[in-house]
This record gives structure tokens, C-alpha cells and sequence, in this order.
């Protein structure tokens, strides 16, 4: 362990004089005045792209696991620093700072798989949804649309006890279920209330939910025997 950290740190002692051994002789010379002072939001991504390698590196390290979670945002955030440094465009920010949230989302997504923990996809896919409405809104600058897209919310909560139950918990899964057919149901009112591809939109959603009922009351319930842990969850649902 302490050969691998000392060869990672010294890989980025030596990236860092190398770029200082050209800011100070070969791009003057060149006539590139680049400023290496540029450069300083690689250290944030150098700290986020730590945490992401370090339980990568050291996988029987269970507890370094959870630094997925802090890692993958800090890298974004890293990265969007570093364009707007190089390139003086500071205005990203106002249209991709989402990602920041996005890679939150992606840090549970990670850390639930790697720590074999299905109850972080709740999480993952909330953020995740949250993340992914942020972006569109910032990017198409149609924050107005919240009077539509809130509707997700609900259902990101109920898609994420649907993903949760993992199939052999009936009552997280019901509980899953009536969330995601209320938030359908919230959105497709507004087919009531708005007009245009809303409009359309909501009553075809009206017709899926209704078929959907339909196929689960008459489709039969198939679970596997849960073990005694899954059990013992279920007591306290």
C-alpha cells in the first residue's frame, strides 16, 4: 500500500515539474505565454480523481468505497474549473453547473454497486433526476417548464423504491408502484389544464398507467425466497 502511494505521488510530482520545467523555458521561447498559474483547478480534479481511485486501487479497503460519493462531484467540478480557467469561459458555469449533480448521482450509483448496497440507487436515481431536470432547464434556459417537470419528482421517489425492492419486497414495491402511478397521474391532469404536446402527452400517459394497472392485477406475483436479513427488513416496513 504504501509502495502504490508513494509511486501515485510521485507520478504527480513529476507531472507537475515537467509543466513547470515548460511554463518556465520551452513555451516562452515559443512565444506562448500560457500562464501555468491556469492550471490550479487540476488540483481539485486531482483530489476528486483520488477519491475515486483510491478504493479502485485498494479494493479490500471496504470503507475507502464511500469516497465515490464526495469523489465523483469534486472531479466535475474540477474539470468545469479547469475549462473556464484555460479558456476564460466562465459563463459554463450558468449552463452545465447540473453535471455537479449529476456526478453526485453517479457517486451513489458507483458506490451501491461496488459496496453491494441496492438502497443507494434511492438516492442515485433522485439526484439523478434532479440532476438531469436541472440540466435541461439550464441548457434551454425554459425554467418556466418546472410548472410541468415537477411532476418528476414523485416519480424518481417512486422508481427508486421500485428499483430498491428488488423485486421480492411486496410492500416497498406496492408502496414504489402507487408513487409512480399518482406522479403519472399529476402529470397527465395537466392534459386537463394546458394544451399542446402536454395535452397529448398526458392522455397517453392516462392510457399507459390505466393498461399498466390492468397487467399487474392480472399478472401473478412471483417472489424468491427472501434470506433472513431481507426478511428482517421487510418486519420494519
Amino acid at each position: 500500500m504504501k509502495n502504490k502511494t508513494a509511486n501515485i505521488g510521485g507520478l504527480l510530482l513529476i507531472l507537475l515539474g515537467g509543466l513547470a520545467l515548460l511554463d518556465g523555458t520551452i513555451w516562452p521561447l515559443l512565444g506562448w505565454e500560457f500562464g501555468l498559474w491556469r492550471l490550479w483547478p487540476l488540483l481539485v480534479g486531482a483530489i476528486g480523481l483520488s477519491f475515486i481511485a483510491a478504493p479502485i486501487i485498494f479494493p479490500k479497503e471496504r470503507g475507502l468505497k464511500w469516497l465515490f460519493i464526495p469523489g465523483f462531484p469534486i472531479l466535475v467540478s474540477g474539470s468545469l474549473l479547469l475549462l473556464g480557467s484555460i479558456f476564460r469561459i466562465w459563463g459554463i458555469w450558468e449552463h452545465l453547473w447540473p453535471l455537479v449533480v449529476l456526478g453526485l448521482a453517479i457517486g451513489f450509483l458507483v458506490t451501491a454497486v461496488f459496496v453491494h448496497n441496492i438502497w443507494l440507487m434511492i438516492p442515485a436515481i433522485i439526484i439523478g433526476m434532479n440532476g438531469l431536470i436541472f440540466q435541461f432547464c439550464a441548457v434551454t434556459g425554459l425554467w418556466h417548464w418546472w410548472a410541468i417537470l415537477w411532476t418528476l419528482e414523485p416519480f424518481s421517489v417512486g422508481l427508486a423504491l421500485l428499483v430498491a425492492s428488488g423485486g421480492t419486497r411486496p410492500r416497498l414495491m406496492r408502496a414504489g408502484l402507487i408513487v409512480c402511478v399518482a406522479a403519472v397521474g399529476f402529470f397527465s391532469l395537466m392534459s386537463f389544464v394546458l394544451s399542446g404536446w402536454v395535452s397529448v402527452v398526458g392522455a397517453v400517459l392516462l392510457i399507459v398507467a390505466g393498461a399498466g394497472l390492468i397487467a399487474q392485477g392480472r399478472a401473478p406475483l412471483v417472489l424468491k425466497e427472501k434470506s433472513p436479513d431481507e426478511k428482517l427488513v421487510d418486519g420494519y416496513l
